[in-house]
């Protein structure tokens, strides 16, 4: 039963953040929310290696998480490919994606999953009208943007435009996707030809971060007929959906992925269903503290 831990179970769970620059990340809060609710002991650490002294590196950082006794780990830009190498396995959405968002520590072994896969699915198909069959642009072809590209194509759009700045990156993601339901492409720049082929965009970069504030994609493209989705929820208002808004498109935050990835990564570490509702509304509460969170 969703919103029930398991019975006569009662685990002590302690995970972790690994990042750079993750100070704001909401993602503790929701996980421990959502623990208390159902009577779990459970801690969640910030690894921020931007705020480390003499910061480890990433293979030590996970061998000492793994001796400190970590139920597993999220993992967070720009990490999520990096990781790989030193794990023991990877669950099937991991493989197929590239790229590693949640890493379990169990009976001696690494096993990476990517719950981005599914926390940006379930998202698209809530927030996007009508996405069967739709024309969509994604910017960045990164390690999330690996995983929301393989999410939009099971989602059923029909064509999925992708970008990076790393063109060759962008370019082995189409080969990799293609697909006789969906016509994948790369594109090397960002144009009104491009912009004028699709019915949504999707940032899947870190520009729009606080860190990295910006828009990966230039105002002036966005139509009022466009769709916007960012999968950056810190700040969630980014420049990007500040400047769809303001034309009047119909935008989607990255609350949705940040809320749904994390109700997946809970069960893995836990065995329990978390309350999705509760797990949202712990989100929100950052924008009542501070807009900065």
């Amino acid at each position: 039963m969703a919103g029930a831990a398991p019975s006569g179970r009662n685990p002590s769970v302690l995970v972790g953040l690994v990042g750079a620059g993750i100070g704001l990340s909401r993602t503790p809060a929701m996980h421990e929310a959502a623990a208390e609710a159902l009577g779990i002991g459970y801690v969640y650490r910030i690894l921020d290696t931007d705020r480390m002294v003499d910061a480890p590196s990433l293979a030590d950082l996970v061998d000492q998480a793994e001796r400190l006794g970590f139920t597993g780990l999220n993992v967070t830009y720009p990490y999520k490919q990096q990781i790989m190498p030193y794990l023991d396995g990877l669950s099937a959405e991991a493989a197929a994606v590239g790229a590693v968002n949640t890493v379990l520590f169990r009976d001696g072994r690494r096993i990476g999953h990517n719950t981005d896969f599914w926390g940006f699915r379930t998202s698209f198909l809530e927030g996007v009208p009508r996405p069967a069959g739709s024309s969509v642009l994604l910017v960045g072809a990164g390690g999330a943007g690996v995983a929301v590209a393989h999410a939009l194509v099971d989602a059923g759009v029909g064509a999925l435009v992708i970008h990076d700045k790393e063109k060759t990156r962008a370019s082995a993601l189409a080969s990799h996707l293609a697909s006789p339901a969906c016509a994948v492409s790369a594109i090397a720049s960002l144009d009104e030809k491009a912009m004028a082929s699709v019915d949504g965009i999707v940032n899947a970069t870190p520009v729009g971060m606080a860190k990295l504030p910006g828009s990966p994609v230039d105002p002036a493209l966005i139509a009022g007929r466009h769709w916007v989705a960012d999968i950056v929820y810190f700040p969630l208002e980014t420049e990007l959906l500040r400047s769809a808004r303001a034309k009047g498109c119909r935008v989607m935050s990255g609350e949705g992925m940040a809320v749904h990835q994390a109700v997946k990564a809970f069960e893995l570490f836990t065995g329990a269903k978390p309350d999705v509702a509760r797990m949202r509304q712990t989100f929100r509460t950052f924008d009542r503290q501070s807009p900065a969170a």
